[in-house]
């Protein structure tokens, strides 16, 4: 059974991904070269905030990155998935990146 709390850390380490993502432009940038912006976000796997008069107007977000995104809502809304993570969190035996990564190499 997942907790309020394990609840509230996924979601504020979701947000705080999401700042990490963020850059602002204005609408005359935007006016000016769309596509460009979005090749940008696309290859810094960033997104902007659109901005006129330094108030939001909305977000441009590259297809892969918005894909990304309604994944992991779908992924902590899941009750299964928050029910491994409760799971992962009470055990008591750690793993050193070490051992993961040859574990992931051996799998290769």
């Amino acid at each position: 059974m997942t907790t309020m709390s394990g609840l509230w850390y996924n979601y504020d380490t979701m947000i705080k991904q999401l700042i990490s993502l963020q850059n602002f432009t204005s609408v005359q940038e935007v006016q000016s070269g769309i596509s460009k912006l979005f090749k940008k976000a696309k290859k810094n796997s960033q997104f902007y905030t659109v901005l006129r008069n330094q108030e939001p107007l909305g977000v441009l977000i590259p297809q892969k990155l918005w894909e990304d995104f309604i994944e992991d809502i779908e992924a902590i809304q899941s009750p299964n998935y928050l029910e491994q993570i409760a799971k992962s969190r009470a055990q008591k035996t750690l793993i050193s990146s070490e051992e993961i990564e040859k574990e992931l190499s051996d799998d290769i």
